[in-house]
């Protein structure tokens, strides 16, 4: 293979063909004015021939790659199915979850729930080239900025607003990853397994990661990363290794930077995989002879040696995006101690086993468990795949233990990895399994058959395999929508930043926020909308706009910096002010920057804000509730009320 397309040459024009393919759904379907998602069966057929596209491509990819790679095969062929896997896995992420969307502006799950606050923080990077939080004023970012600050420099690229930049980042994202991830696959196995195993990762996230698009990306390299740590903590021979312990650190290092819970199980799993090393490091030296003289694959002391190397140079990459924030609390500045792992909902109450689930999914789930099982003496991969399984369990039951604590870890979230690490343990079984078919059927009676019967026979089970598997990655693949009904559902009723909901029915009071807007700049013609505060509580105003937020949509995404309560108590005490100047002297009496406008909604007695407090261990976990600023507290020359539809602009000079 030419130099131009090994290593960073394939993967270089890898993302430019997931680019460019996504790009084509993207804007090519977004020219033409299709039917809501859920009022006409148009996108969903379209959606089906995008992803038979799709695994037509990988299978032109596995067939020229085991073509090309015969004896006296041509190098070409081989270069082709390199492209073509990871084009087909790409192409799949972008009819999946483009088509669908087509005639919404707004992604899975529109801007309902933790959608809001991921819309708020990409609208947020898109004003910045800093790390700026993503609600409050004056602070360095919490939530790892990794993801967005990509997607804020998406934004500025193509000239959209960050909610509207929100759904093409996503599905760009996702695309461009699966197609690295099939590239890591066929580097790491053979080109027509590692396209297979690509792109049945790539389905199995789509289904259950998608709605979490920085999520999604992380987890699509979990599975392989894990089998470059094995082998970086336990090498085979001396000396080896070197090479996947730097690639590592580099995932952890990117990956901390994205999304912490991920990268935390994916620590863990490599602090559990130097400790097995270990163990059988240690006891493999004990059962050796004297008589034995050769070399061990590495000393007891390597994988605890390499474990630090890889966890120094993890850290020091996300520093890179965790250095403002430490910084500004190891200086001092009161935090709260976060509620961000303040949720246990009932499937954080049991143990996920997909592999009893049924369907497709849960069989292959099956196949991968038990072939983790029986390999787990004889194969890496099964090791790697089996110790991600296993801490995946860990974490599950610590997050449940420490409940007791008045807290949790989240372990309901690693579910999606689960499945994505027994789905491609499920493949490599199939394939093995397959393997075992193919040989047979040049066999009969114990012995082989004649060379030409053999190979006849080996090429037709060979295609009745791949003929039954790519049908039933398609069938895997078309119940995808279905799956996400709810979340495609959301972005056609929500009414996005435009105020137009995409299903053509009445839009909700969001339809109003442009005005809003306006009202608020032509308070202040001098200042841009970065440089205001505004306390509302109207829903997504501040996922559409991006203004600094008084207060952040709920305490479990909010700043531990940003002293949440204390933000709450505050305004909880604009209801008992009598007059324009104690409420003036209230919002001005605080640690931080006062509302530059409130937006609320206008109510018998004043204009009630909705606000949120964090009500662990109960499920739901937050509640609601308003506090009311009373009319004749706002009637002084600090303020003007402007009514606008159904919210009350108040702004405050």
């Amino acid at each position: 293979m030419p130099v131009a397309l090994r290593g960073p040459g394939l993967v270089g024009a890898a993302m430019l063909l997931a680019a460019a393919v996504t790009a084509v759904v993207l804007v090519g379907f977004s020219l033409v004015s299709f039917p809501a998602y859920g009022n006409s069966n148009v996108l969903r057929a379209l959606t089906v021939v995008g992803q038979c596209a799709a695994f037509a491509l990988v299978v032109a990819g596995v067939l020229c790659a085991r073509a090309g790679e015969r004896p006296g095969g041509r190098a070409g062929l081989v270069r082709l199915g390199k492209l073509a896997a990871p084009t087909g896995s790409a192409l799949l992420v972008a009819s999946t979850l483009g088509i669908p969307l087509a005639a919404s502006r707004l992604y899975l799950h529109g801007v309902s729930v933790d959608q809001e606050f991921r819309t708020q923080f990409l609208g947020r990077s898109a004003t910045s080239l800093g790390l700026p939080d993503m609600a409050y004023a004056d602070l360095p970012s919490f939530y790892p900025s990794g993801w967005f600050w990509l997607g804020g420099r998406f934004a500025n690229l193509v000239g959209l607003e960050g909610w509207a930049a929100y759904k093409p980042w996503s599905i760009l994202s996702m695309a461009i990853a699966a197609a690295l991830v099939t590239v890591l696959w066929t580097r790491l196995l053979r080109t027509d397994l590692g396209a297979v195993v690509g792109v049945s990762s790539t389905a199995v996230m789509l289904a259950y990661g998608s709605p979490e698009p920085y999520g999604a990306v992380v987890a699509l390299f979990i599975p392989p990363m894990l089998i470059l740590a094995w082998h970086a903590v336990a090498p085979t021979v001396p000396h080896a290794g070197r090479g996947a312990a730097l690639a590592t650190t580099l995932f952890l290092g990117a990956s901390a930077s994205t999304y912490t819970l991920y990268t935390g199980l994916a620590a863990g799993t490599v602090v559990l995989m130097a400790v097995v090393s270990t163990v059988a490091a240690i006891l493999r030296r004990r059962a050796r002879g004297p008589e034995d003289s050769s070399p061990a694959p590495f000393p007891p002391w390597l994988p605890a040696a390499r474990l630090a190397a890889i966890g120094v140079g993890s850290i020091l990459l996300a520093l890179v995006v965790w250095a403002p924030y430490l910084l500004a609390a190891s200086r001092g500045a009161p935090a709260d101690s976060g509620t961000a792992m303040h949720y246990l909902p009932d499937a954080g109450a049991r143990l996920p086993l997909p592999m009893t689930a049924g369907g497709l999914t849960g069989w292959v789930c099956l196949a991968g468990l038990v072939w983790i099982v029986a390999r787990a003496w004889t194969s890496r991969r099964a090791q790697a795949l089996g110790l991600g399984v296993v801490a995946v369990y860990l974490w599950s039951l610590a997050s449940m233990a420490v409940t007791v604590l008045g807290t949790t870890m989240l372990g309901f979230r690693l579910e999606p990895v689960l499945i994505l690490l027994l789905v491609v343990a499920g493949v490599f079984a199939i394939a093995d399994l397959a393997g075992l078919v193919v040989h047979a059927a040049g066999r009969q009676g114990g012995a082989d058959r004649p060379a030409a019967e053999a190979a006849d026979r080996r090429r037709r089970a060979t295609a009745v395999v791949g003929v039954v598997a790519t049908l039933a990655a398609l069938a895997h693949a078309q119940g995808i929508p279905d799956h996400l009904h709810e979340e495609i559902r959301l972005a056609y009723t929500d009414t996005d930043g435009d105020g137009e909901r995409a299903d053509r029915y009445p839009p909700g009071p969001e339809s109003h926020y442009a005005e809003i807007d306006s009202v608020i700049l032509e308070a202040f013609p001098d200042r841009e909308r970065t440089d205001l505060v505004v306390a509302s509580t109207a829903d997504a105003f501040l996922a559409y706009h991006p203004y600094l937020a008084y207060q952040a949509v709920t305490s479990h995404y909010a700043n531990p910096l940003g002293r949440y309560a204390e933000r709450n108590e505050a305004m909880i005490g604009w209801e008992d002010s009598t007059d324009a100047d104690e409420l003036y002297a209230m919002m001005t009496g605080t640690p931080w920057r006062r509302p530059d406008a409130v937006v609320a909604r206008p109510s018998g007695s004043g204009y009630t804000l909705r606000l949120a407090e964090d009500t662990y261990p109960n499920d739901p976990n937050v509640r609601r509730f308003g506090v009311t600023i009373p009319s004749e507290a706002v009637a002084g020359p600090h303020f003007e009320v402007h009514d606008v539809g159904p919210f009350a602009v108040i702004v405050v000079r």
